[in-house]
């Protein structure tokens, strides 16, 4: 009998992590019947074993894995293939951005973004769906987490914003595509939320939101939440909260041209 999992990449911290515990005590609040396993995917192995030892009961199965390059995804890729499970959950969660101007930042920086943000999300779907079908818990559920920065473009945040704009329209494509599968894919697209996410993004520069985002921070227990219901309800995207709504509604139409001279360059370096 094939083992029952799901897969959550960057749980070690923030919105994965927020997953991964609620994922791990469901108690049939979000699926009928709990994973025999949950694949935890994250770079840091000592926060990886901290949070299996934690929570779970001895079902979290840390893969330790860098998503920014092959081989990291090929771990994955191996481990499905070795043990063929039935995949009744895969949530991506793993992503990064660099605040500032493009041409302020290495290449790497930008290389890394779109790798982790884009490349990675569309390689572990594509190597996921083929062990994902409706079961016990109905149709399998893909969650993948942009944000409302992809709703427009962003200066001073560019390679970010646009990477969440692939994030969008790649799930709204993909939820077609598999539909016929038994499998619904939700693009999650959330404001400023609190994690350590602005201290990276900022090189350790802020700790927090510092500017008019500091008025709409979210939780990340609150949204994990807010979205384990919607992909239940076979939602196609969430955007979270209310602010963000209205964010989105003037992206529609509100002429972009107006929104980038209101937001400036963007450039603070």
């Amino acid at each position: 009998m094939h083992q029952k999992i799901a897969i959550i990449t960057g749980s070690s911290s923030g919105i994965g992590k927020a997953f991964l515990e609620l994922v791990a005590g469901d108690n049939g609040e979000y699926f009928k019947s709990p994973f025999d396993e949950i694949w935890a995917v994250a770079r840091r192995k000592d926060a990886l074993d901290e949070i299996a030892s934690s929570v779970g009961g001895g079902r979290v199965v840390p893969i330790v894995a860098d998503l920014s390059d092959n081989s990291g995804i090929q771990i994955i890729e191996d481990k499905l293939k070795a043990e063929e499970p039935e995949v009744g959950l895969l949530i991506n969660s793993a992503g990064m951005g660099i605040k500032g101007a493009v041409l302020s930042k290495s290449a790497k920086s930008l290389d890394d973004t779109v790798r982790i943000n884009c490349s990675a999300l569309s390689r572990m779907m594509r190597i996921t769906a083929p062990y994902m079908k409706p079961g016990e818990n109905g149709r399998a559920k893909i969650i993948n987490i942009a944000s409302s920065a992809g709703f427009l473009p962003q200066p001073g945040f560019a390679c970010y914003a646009a990477s969440k704009s692939y994030v969008i329209s790649f799930s709204r494509a993909m939820s077609a595509e598999l539909k016929a599968k038994g499998i619904d894919v939700m693009a999650v697209c959330p404001g400023p939320v609190a994690t350590d996410f602005q201290r990276r993004a900022t090189e350790g520069k802020e700790a927090d939101f510092t500017d008019w985002r500091k008025n709409f921070v979210i939780d990340p227990v609150k949204l994990a939440k807010k979205s384990l219901r919607a992909s239940v309800k076979g939602r196609k995207m969430l955007v979270y909260p209310f602010s963000q709504k209205l964010l989105h509604l003037a992206s529609k139409i509100v002429p972009t041209s107006w929104i980038l001279a209101f937001m400036g360059n963007g450039a603070n370096e």
